[in-house]
C-alpha cells in the first residue's frame, strides 16, 4: 500500500501539470470534495472539478508550471499539505480575454485530507483576486 505522502505526490503532479481527473482519479475517492476561499472557485465543490479546471487552465496558460517549496504529512491527522509556486504566461487561448502575454507568480497550498489511501477532501489556499490582476483578467 503506498504511503499518503507518496499518493499526495503522484495526486499534486498530475493535478498541477493539467493531466485531469482521469490521471487524479486513482489517487482519490471517487466523491471526493474541494472547496476553496476564491471567487474564481466558487462553483467547483468535487476534487474531479478542480482536476479539470486545473486541465483546462493550462490551455490560456500553456507554460504553466509549479515549484514545491513545501511538501508536510501529518500522520497524526492524516493529511499532507503542499505548498508551491504556479507560474505561467497567458499566451494561449482560453480565459475571459484574449490572451495578454502577462505573466502569473502566484503561492498557494493545498490541504490533501486522506480516508485510508486516498485522498477524500482538499482545500485550496490561494489568492485569486491578485493571480487574477496579474494576468490582466481582473
Amino acid at each position: 500500500m503506498a504511503s499518503i505522502k507518496d499518493t499526495a505526490r503522484r495526486f499534486f503532479d498530475a493535478c498541477e501539470t493539467g493531466q485531469g481527473w482521469n490521471a487524479c482519479q486513482a489517487c482519490c475517492h471517487a466523491d471526493a470534495t474541494f472547496s476553496a476561499q476564491a471567487k474564481v472557485l466558487a462553483g467547483v465543490g468535487t476534487l474531479a472539478d478542480y482536476t479539470e479546471w486545473m486541465k483546462n487552465l493550462l490551455g490560456p496558460i500553456p507554460d504553466g508550471r509549479y515549484e514545491v517549496r513545501s511538501f508536510a504529512v501529518d500522520e497524526e491527522r492524516g493529511n499532507v499539505a503542499a505548498y508551491a509556486v504556479f507560474r505561467g504566461t497567458h499566451t494561449g487561448p482560453g480565459g475571459p480575454v484574449p490572451p495578454t502575454g502577462n505573466a502569473v507568480e502566484a503561492d498557494y497550498v493545498y490541504v490533501m485530507e486522506f480516508d485510508g489511501d486516498r485522498i477524500r477532501h482538499m482545500t485550496k489556499i490561494w489568492n485569486d483576486r491578485i493571480s487574477l490582476q496579474q494576468l490582466g483578467w481582473a
